[in-house]
C-alpha cells in the first residue's frame, strides 16, 4: 500500500552528508577507533534515519543494538547529530537493564495513553494454551500496572526542564519485557505471556502474518524498514478495527512531516518453527 501524501509547509530537516553521519555513528557509538573497522555504512543511515523518525514522531520508540556501547556513548550520538542540524526536537534514552531504547518523551507518553485507553490489543502467546488468545489490561493487572510505572516515569521526564538530549534508568525487576518493548515500539499488537511460564510459545508453526513499514528518506537517498511486526492469522480478523486504526493515525503523522516519503506497508504470511520473544 503506498501513498504519494501531502506535506506540510514546515521544512524537512536539514540533512549532513553522508560521509558526516557515518562519521559521527562511528566516533560517537565507539566502532571506529581504527581504521577500516566500525559499522556499515548502510546501518550507520539508517541508524540516523531511525532516530529522525522517532523525533518526527512515526514511531514513540527505537531499540538500540548497542553493541558495545553505553548510554553515555549513545547520547554522545544524538547529540553529534544534533550538533550538525539533523535534529531539533527532544529526545531521550531509557536504559532498561541491557536494552536501551531512544525515545520522544512526549509521543511515547501519548502512546502509553492510548494503550491505557485500550488502542491497542494484547496477544498472550502463553505457552500452556494451544493457541494465541486476545487479552486486556482489565485481565492482566500486571500488564496495566508496568504500563502506569513507565507512563509516570516519562510524566516526571516532560515536567523537568531536562536538556536536548536526556537519560535515565528503569529497572525491569520481573517486569515482561517482551510486551514493554511492543508497547514503546508502537506495535498495536504487542505480545505478551504469564510470567514464569515453563513451556515455549504457542507461536511455533503457527500461521504469523508479518506487517512490514518502510519509508524513503529522500535529502539522503536512503529507503528503508522503520519497524515490523507480527500477528498470528487466526486472530486477523478480530484485529481489523485495531490494525485500521494504527494504519491510520500512522499515515496522518506521516503526512504531518516533509522529511520521509514514499510510505509502504505490506504483509506476508510465515510459518517458523521458533519464534524469539
Amino acid at each position: 500500500m503506498d501513498e504519494a501524501g501531502r506535506r506540510d509547509a514546515r521544512g524537512p530537516a536539514r540533512v549532513p552528508s553522508a560521509l558526516q553521519l557515518v562519521a559521527a555513528a562511528r566516533r560517537s557509538l565507539g566502532s571506529g577507533r581504527r581504521r577500516g573497522h566500525g559499522p556499515p555504512r548502510a546501518a550507520c543511515l539508517h541508524l540516523a534515519g531511525e532516530v529522525l523518525a522517532v523525533a518526527r514522531g512515526l514511531k514513540p520508540a527505537l531499540l538500540y543494538d548497542r553493541g558495545g556501547a553505553g548510554e553515555a556513548e549513545l547520547r554522545g550520538y544524538l547529540e553529534a547529530l544534533r550538533g550538525l542540524g539533523l535534529l531539533t526536537q527532544r529526545l531521550h534514552v531509557l536504559d532498561l537493564g541491557d536494552h536501551l531504547l531512544v525515545l520522544s518523551p512526549e509521543r511515547a507518553w501519548q502512546h502509553l495513553e492510548l494503550v491505557l485507553g485500550g488502542g491497542v490489543a494484547f496477544v498472550d502467546v502463553s505457552g500452556e494454551q494451544p493457541h494465541p488468545t486476545l487479552c486486556s489490561l482489565d485481565q492482566r493487572p500486571d500488564l496495566r500496572a508496568l504500563v502506569a510505572e513507565v507512563g509516570a516515569h516519562l510524566r516526571e521526564l516532560q515536567g523537568s526542564a531536562s536538556p536536548a538530549v536526556s537519560s535515565s534508568r528503569l529497572q525491569p525487576a520481573d517486569w515482561s519485557l517482551c510486551a514493554l518493548f511492543g508497547i514503546l515500539l508502537g506495535y498495536p499488537t504487542p505480545y505478551t505471556f504469564r510470567q514464569g511460564r515453563t513451556e515455549p510459545s504457542c507461536l511455533e508453526l503457527a500461521p504469523l502474518r508479518v506487517f512490514s513499514v518502510r519509508l524513503s528518506w529522500r535529502p539522503a537517498g536512503l529507503a528503508f524498514p522503520l519497524y515490523s511486526f507480527s500477528v498470528p492469522e487466526c486472530l486477523l480478523p478480530a484485529l481489523g478495527s485495531v490494525l485500521g486504526s494504527w494504519e491510520r493515525e500512522l499515515r496522518a503523522r506521516w503526512r504531518a512531516q516533509s522529511d520521509f516519503a514514499d510510505l509502504s506497508i505490506s504483509s506476508e504470511v510465515v510459518t517458523l518453527p521458533v519464534v524469539a520473544l
